[in-house]
């Protein structure tokens, strides 16, 4: 069962699909990507501070890094978090940056009744456009994606390296990756209706509003089925922080299907490294405040047979803001039977096309 709400964007009324069931635990989920956007509030910020398994990494990372070290914290949030975690176990000073006014504000209050607030200083702005001495020895960043690089992490932490990190220094994470496979959208929301989260909707409102204009708007998929995909996850996305961190990258991979289904597009997830010799937080199989991100591809789900391969190029270059990167992906389905489906799906940080293909049509309807 699904209900069709208004949402009310600069005078023009956009209609919505919405799954109207209340939202319960382990219940999948379909919502707009927020990470990307200045619509942080206290119930997104709550998720990343109570994310036991996201914590315990970073913290890891930090007490084995920054004792005796100068620490950047790089969207630090309402809370400081890193900042104070920092300083608690051990840095010399931290420089704790934000920029969304609200976040700020609350972390100016914050600092005021903590007995850390001698060894950190609180700077309001984007850490691209701050000047700050001295350089620091160690940079903490969660401005990681569902989507690894959507957040900017690239851009800001290539920036970071360039003017903020003193020679030798290090950031964490050290490395995200995002992996794909091949899914049916039904089949990562089983039994229920291909509708977005009513709890979603104020995020979609504030990111239309944001805009100016809806647009197709990234898809996240909060605790999907994790049998729906049809085969491993392959890179298609690979940021190494401390090592060759590129902006922008073409990536193309091979992905042999392993059991029978249907494919109308693909699903992407993270995979983090806080340190280099860890294994990686899987966001697809372990209970964290990362989601999974669904890209749609084909207009028709087409029927696959273990043997048939999807071949995917997902390419990523910078919008506009030089911040954020836009996304295309390009697909070739062959299957065994001798028949190849084509499929491309452009996917920027903001604006383009609004209801670009029949699922976007199907949750905006216009009547």
């Amino acid at each position: 069962m699904h209900e069709t709400r208004e949402l009310e964007v600069h005078g023009e009324a956009v209609l919505v699909e919405v799954d109207p069931e209340p939202g319960r635990e382990g219940r999948a989920a379909l919502w707009p990507t927020v990470g990307e956007y200045p619509v942080y509030d206290p119930f997104l910020y709550s998720t990343m501070t109570t994310d036991h398994e996201r914590n315990r990494r970073f913290l890891a990372a930090l007490a084995k890094l920054a004792p005796g070290r100068r620490v950047l914290d790089i969207g630090t949030g309402e809370d400081l978090l890193w900042a104070r975690k920092s300083v608690q176990v051990g840095a010399r000073t931290a420089v704790a940056v934000e920029v969304i006014a609200d976040a700020f504000r609350t972390a100016a209050g914050t600092l005021e009744t903590i007995d850390e607030r001698d060894l950190i200083t609180l700077l309001r702005g984007e850490s691209t456009a701050l000047q700050f001495a001295p350089r620091a020895d160690v940079c903490v960043a969660e401005i990681i994606g569902s989507l690894a690089g959507a957040e900017g992490a690239a851009a800001v932490l290539t920036d970071a390296r360039d003017r903020h990190l003193a020679p030798g220094g290090l950031v964490v994470p050290h490395r995200a990756v995002t992996l794909a496979a091949p899914v049916h959208l039904p089949d990562l929301l089983p039994g229920q209706p291909v509708a977005f989260a009513e709890e979603a909707l104020p995020y979609l409102q504030h990111i239309f509003d944001w805009h100016g204009s809806p647009f197709d708007i990234r898809l996240r998929i909060e605790n999907p089925d994790t049998d729906a995909p049809l085969c491993e996850g392959r890179p298609v996305e690979v940021l190494d922080f401390n090592g060759d961190l590129r902006t922008q990258q073409r990536t193309t991979t091979r992905m042999a299907i392993t059991r029978a289904g249907h494919v109308d597009g693909v699903l992407t997830w993270l995979n983090l490294w806080c340190l280099p010799d860890e294994e990686p937080l899987d966001a697809l199989h372990m209970k964290t405040n990362w989601a999974s991100i669904y890209f749609p591809l084909f207009d028709q789900p087409v029927p696959v047979t273990p043997g048939d391969v999807l071949e995917l190029a997902v390419e990523t270059a910078l919008s506009d803001n030089g911040i954020h990167p836009d996304y295309h992906l390009a697909a070739t389905l062959r299957t065994t039977g001798g028949q190849e489906h084509h499929a491309s799906l452009t996917s920027p940080h903001h604006g383009g096309p609004f209801r670009a293909n029949p699922l976007y049509r199907a949750l905006f309807p216009t009547a």
